[in-house]
């Protein structure tokens, strides 16, 4: 008995040392790789966000980006109405210098000359003159050198008779000088007038033609009672004195008058009631007696350009 019971012992030692053993092709189970961590960072790491953060973020973006839909449509509010205000006038204004669109009025202050049944005596007085009195007071050139009125400003009158166009200038100037002659004259003390004899024919035209007429005149040289002159700058073809042009002048204190009487026979015009003619008074100033040049100019035309014809303005013979 005691051998059986040793026996079965023996044989159970046995078993267990052979299910203790590897052998070749016996299947086992993998080493485990430390699940526990991975399931901790799975949770740290995982793509569901919690409910708690989400809301934050998102209503942070909202906020942020709000304003630029506001503002954007605000600034084309304010930039659409200036562009579309601005091209209209720029369109306007350049096909008015572009195209000689016809227009039937000039700038400036027109004028009428009056219908004179006797001639004014040449004497450089005003007393016979009954005609409307204009200003000749827009600074055209030189407005550093004119110091105010009494260093240069003019007024003029102006009428007609069958032979002649009449023209009376006062001038404000403290000092009369005028040193130079000829085509120089512009380079002292001296009048200009401008006249266009075909206003309708060239309404338009800004330059100049064989029918504008530019005459200087002289109210003396070296003094007011010295020589006088009158002399043709244009039309060119033409250029030189003028001496069928009469030409009267005194002087007061501070001022000097002139009466011009130019024939129309410069004009080439047989004149009439209700015609019409382009018209520029200008008168040059300078305070040097050493030197001959122009240093100021005072006109009725605004924008007086002598090239331009079309800056002159308008006198109307009336009867």
């Amino acid at each position: 008995m005691a051998k059986k019971i040793q026996l079965g012992s023996l044989m159970f030692l046995f078993v267990a040392i052979l299910s203790a053993c590897n052998f070749p092709g016996q299947k086992t189970n993998p080493t485990p790789f430390f699940p526990t961590p991975n399931y901790t960072m799975t949770a740290l790491f995982s793509m569901e966000i919690p409910p708690t953060i989400t809301p934050p973020a998102v209503v942070v973006t909202v906020v942020d980006n709000n304003p630029l839909p506001t503002q954007t449509p605000a600034a084309q509010a304010t930039n659409t109405p200036v562009v579309v205000t601005a091209l209209p006038t720029a369109v306007a204004t350049q096909a008015a210098a572009a195209t000689n669109t016809a227009i039937t009025v000039r700038g400036g202050q027109w004028a009428t000359a009056k219908f004179l049944s006797t001639a004014p005596k040449m004497d450089g007085d005003w007393g016979e003159w009954e005609t409307t009195k204009y200003p000749a007071a827009y600074v055209v050139w030189g407005t550093a050198d004119r110091k105010n009125e009494a260093d240069l400003e003019g007024s003029y009158r102006i009428g007609w008779d069958s032979e002649y166009l009449f023209v009376a200038i006062k001038v404000l100037d403290d000092a009369y000088v005028q040193n130079a002659s000829g085509q120089n004259m512009y380079k002292g003390d001296s009048i200009e007038i401008l006249f266009d004899t075909n206003l309708y024919g060239d309404l338009n035209s800004n330059s100049l033609s064989a029918d504008d007429f530019q005459i200087g005149i002289s109210a003396g040289k070296g003094s007011i009672t010295g020589e006088k002159e009158a002399y043709l700058w244009y039309p060119s073809s033409k250029a030189g004195s003028l001496s069928n042009v009469k030409i009267a002048s005194t002087n007061e204190e501070g001022a000097y008058r002139v009466e011009i009487a130019i024939p129309w026979s410069v004009f080439g015009i047989t004149p009439a009631s209700g015609q019409q003619y382009g018209l520029g008074i200008s008168v040059s100033d300078n305070d040097k007696e050493s030197e001959n040049l122009q240093q100021s100019m005072v006109s009725n035309l605004p924008y007086r350009s002598f090239l331009n014809p079309t800056t002159w303005t308008v006198v109307t013979l009336s009867k």
